[in-house]
């Protein structure tokens, strides 16, 4: 059973680890010391932020991090996206990665970002979108989302987590099933 929970400070060890780990880092590039985690994980975990960080559960175990965010919480991502698709104004996106690297592999992803999809239309009844940008390269990444449902938008140019990669980015879209 995939069960989720929001992130407190007592997890930023737990993700300073998972953080670190080539599978995440190749893909996050966060910075893994405790001053860095508690920068750009306490805020939400102290509920300073509008987006909402959880660890991803199965049997009671964290395997994963995934957050859910309004796209116009975040006006600097409005505009990266401006020009390249609509972006309607409920939309929300998710971020997801499994942490724990002996859960890899084994379908869990979509599984995760499926369950967690249901769980944001339960608690945002008025988001109606949810769009999710991938670097292009992040082929795991990408081929989650398509398990979970998500459909390919558009491709689209922007700022990379990662400053090794391209700006090349999938856009993924999931409608509300009842929209």
């Amino acid at each position: 059973m995939i069960t989720f929970r929001r992130v407190t400070e007592d997890d930023f060890g737990l993700l300073a680890h998972w953080l670190s780990q080539p599978h995440v880092h190749r893909w996050w590039h966060h910075e893994t010391s405790p001053e860095a985690v508690a920068r750009d994980f306490g805020p939400t975990a102290r509920g300073e932020e509008p987006s909402e960080d959880h660890l991803a559960l199965v049997e009671g175990e964290p395997v994963g991090l995934i957050q859910r965010a309004r796209w116009h919480d975040y006006p600097e991502d409005v505009t990266a996206l401006a020009g390249q698709v609509a972006l309607p104004d409920d939309a929300m996106s998710v971020d997801y990665f499994i942490g724990d690297v002996s859960r890899i592999g084994q379908g869990l992803g979509p599984r995760v970002v499926t369950a967690y999809v249901a769980l944001l239309w339960r608690d945002h009844p008025g988001c109606r979108t949810v769009l999710v940008p991938v670097a292009s390269g992040n082929r795991r990444s990408w081929r989650t989302l398509e398990k979970a449902g998500f459909g390919l938008l558009a491709e689209v140019e922007l700022e990379p987590d990662n400053p090794i990669d391209p700006p090349q980015h999938r856009l993924y879209r999931l409608s509300r099933p009842d929209a």
